[in-house]
């Protein structure tokens, strides 16, 4: 049990970032080569969900937001 916990810890604190990290930067890469394309729109939202997954912290006392 103990080290599934750990793997799945391992897997969303370093693989995902990298991961999303990665799939923004080939997208930069090609579309610097061979300019926009539907290829790399896509890898750039896959980058943006991967990011996305992270869920944000609440704050106890939210003024204004």
């Amino acid at each position: 049990m103990i080290p599934n916990l750990i793997r799945r810890f391992v897997i969303m604190a370093i693989a995902v970032p990298l991961a999303a990290a990665g799939a923004r930067k080939l997208s930069e890469t090609v579309e610097r080569r061979r300019g926009p394309s539907r290829t790399t729109r896509l890898l750039r939202q896959g980058a943006n969900a991967l990011q996305g997954i992270r869920p944000r912290k609440k704050r106890r006392f939210s003024f204004g937001r």
